[in-house]
């Protein structure tokens, strides 16, 4: 294999073992080292979202941003894993092609060893499709691939690099669109716990749900409709808390 390293990311072991990676340019790494980047797909994104949605035939879902793949290709492992017979239709956006093409050289975790053929073709069209899985790799502006959608999405990886780094992908307006894309019924899952985030959330209409569990920090669940077996978070109190508290905007208001 050759190496992954080039001049805008490099190759970094996580705590669980698995590799991630660190981007120069947001000067972040894809997932969090010290919950490991497989464990933080699969707790933070992929078990609340297909234990949620596990009855439903098919699962439309939206994963922003691919990145290395992992919350997909977790997706793929666990519903195999679980011997779900739902099918999948993946659409994730990237904007840094050269990344795509690099994953060809990324050392992927053991069990994603078995879906290198679809990360080749991912690669080279953009597009993989067999009886169960259909995957729609976009490279591109997610703002604008977002927009496309409308009441399609059953469940969204809200994964993009953090708000400090890479903000419009964090702001109300944003989440406008997502809203705009997900289903009455929709899941939105996230790592992200800050209180702006939230806020852009709430103030779109959803509930605010905490993902908590051994083994990795708490995230974040959001939903147009509503969830059993999670704790809400009680937003009211959190803005009564912080009345100066507001949630990113695409153009700053004070």
């Amino acid at each position: 294999m050759q190496n992954f390293d080039d001049q805008m990311h490099t190759m970094v072991q996580s705590s669980d073992g698995s590799y991630t990676a660190y981007s120069k340019q947001y000067e972040e790494h894809y997932h969090s080292t010290k919950d490991g980047a497989l464990q933080e797909s699969l707790f933070k994104h992929v078990i609340p979202a297909l234990d949620i949605k596990k009855d439903q035939g098919e699962i439309i879902l939206l994963d922003i941003c691919f990145g290395l793949g992992f919350n997909t290709l977790a997706t793929l492992y666990y519903k195999e894993l679980k011997g779900l017979n739902t099918k999948l239709k993946i659409y994730s956006p990237e904007l840094d092609a050269q990344l795509i093409e690099s994953l060809r050289n990324f050392e992927y975790p053991k069990e994603f060893q078995k879906y290198k053929t679809i990360i080749e073709e991912l690669i080279e069209k953009g597009f993989y499709k067999d009886a169960q899985i259909s995957i729609e790799l976009f490279v591109g502006d997610a703002r604008e691939y977002v927009q496309r959608f409308d009441k399609v999405f059953d469940v969204v990886y809200q994964d993009a690099f953090s708000p400090a780094s890479n903000p419009l992908l964090w702001t109300k307006e944003y989440f406008n669109d997502i809203a705009q894309a997900m289903k009455n019924d929709g899941l939105l899952t996230t790592y992200s716990t800050a209180l702006a985030t939230r806020l852009a959330l709430y103030e779109n209409g959803f509930v605010i749900y905490l993902n908590k569990g051994e083994g990795y920090r708490n995230s974040t669940l959001a939903t147009l409709g509503s969830l059993e077996k999670y704790e809400v978070v009680n937003m009211k109190h959190k803005i009564a808390c912080n009345p100066d508290a507001k949630p990113l905007y695409d153009t700053y208001k004070p």
